[in-house]
């Protein structure tokens, strides 16, 4: 779907670049994806979690890298990305899956329902300073997911309630009003609710994902018949990939592929069920939980059933980093079932 896309726009627009560039970019990320993979495997999660306060502290130093003038490299007002010979890296997609592992870390020693809330406050502002950085690029969607991410252990864990869901609202409230006074924030809201206000703006994405998934119908207009393609929906490739796809396989598709996910949904937490440690378990579920959840954002923006979040798709939109880091993901949860016995019982 990546070379569908890109190769009509090169086409489309006469551009000088090969129409297999963006395809052999993002098969030398799946192969480096891969790569990680084994090694994480080979490493072991419980390694992972052990060396993540020098992951944390290394990619914090990557976020501000992304923010200096000159080494950050900056894309339609956002600096997300570190350039190098030709090619980019998004440190964010890793810390995605480092701010957890880092969390679970130090909740290891701790007997976490009886963690005081003074320590709790103390962890939670070393966590928050990734998620800070990440806002400043800005990368609202990115930082909500790892916000997301670290509920997600505050209740797998037991947490007192009250130490994390008072602060959670207020940090809501906060961000709210916050983003209310953000131009792009409240532009991208009324886009959501009203895209053919500013269809040769903000809402044109949008708009034309719309047509291009309801022009495929049931069964779609054949692979590589996409009309949308041709720049009527630009830069395709990355978070509306899934319009296209299902402009050209239809609804029977676009199922298919949500089944496919809710498929990795289910391995990913039946893996963190069987289970026996509650590292493994944490990590498991976090890690399905990332991959499972931002697919239903992507595809729900894809819809338009919710506004933009700058979210892509796993495994299916255009982006190295993110492929990379969800590859590696896979690699630990197949590393979390290869050393648990329950899982290996229940496979035999």
């Amino acid at each position: 779907m990546i070379f569908n896309t890109t190769s009509a726009e090169v086409l489309d627009h006469a551009l000088t670049r090969s129409t297999h560039q963006a395809l052999f970019k993002q098969l030398f990320y799946a192969c480096v994806g891969l790569c990680l993979a084994g090694g994480v495997r080979c490493l072991g999660y419980q390694r992972l979690i052990q060396l993540s306060p020098y992951l944390f502290a290394f990619f914090c130093f990557l976020l501000i890298l992304t923010l200096i003038p000159g080494v950050g490299r900056e894309v339609n007002g956002s600096r997300r990305w570190i350039g190098l010979a030709g090619f980019s890296f998004q440190p964010s997609e890793f810390v995605k899956y480092i701010v957890p592992a880092y969390f679970i870390y130090r909740l290891m020693p701790l007997d976490p329902s009886a963690l005081s809330f003074k320590g709790f406050l103390r962890l939670m502002g070393l966590l928050a300073i990734p998620i800070w950085l990440i806002l400043i690029e800005p990368n609202n969607g990115t930082a909500g997911v790892i916000g997301l991410t670290v509920v997600v252990v505050c209740v797998l864990s037991r947490i007192r309630f009250k130490y994390w869901a008072l602060p959670l609202a207020i940090f809501i409230a906060i961000g709210a009003i916050s983003a209310y006074h953000l131009p792009y924030v409240t532009a991208r809201i009324k886009v959501y609710l009203h895209p053919e206000l500013d269809l040769k703006g903000k809402g044109h994405q949008p708009y034309q994902a719309k047509i291009a998934a309801g022009s495929g119908q049931l069964l779609g207009r054949g692979p590589g018949n996409s009309l949308q393609k041709l720049s009527y929906l630009p830069e395709a490739q990355n978070d509306y990939i899934a319009a296209i796809y299902a402009e050209e396989f239809g609804f029977i598709g676009v199922l298919g592929l949500i089944l496919m996910y809710m498929l990795v949904g289910y391995i990913g937490f039946y893996t963190a069920y069987l289970t026996v440690d509650k590292p493994g378990f944490y990590l498991a579920s976090v890690v399905t939980f990332l991959i499972c959840f931002q697919a239903f954002m992507n595809l729900g923006v894809v819809s338009g059933l919710l506004p933009s979040t700058g979210l892509n798709l796993p495994f299916f939109s255009q982006g190295g980093t993110s492929l990379m880091a969800n590859i590696m993901g896979l690699g630990l949860l197949l590393d979390i079932a290869r050393k648990q016995p329950r899982v290996c019982l229940k496979m035999h």
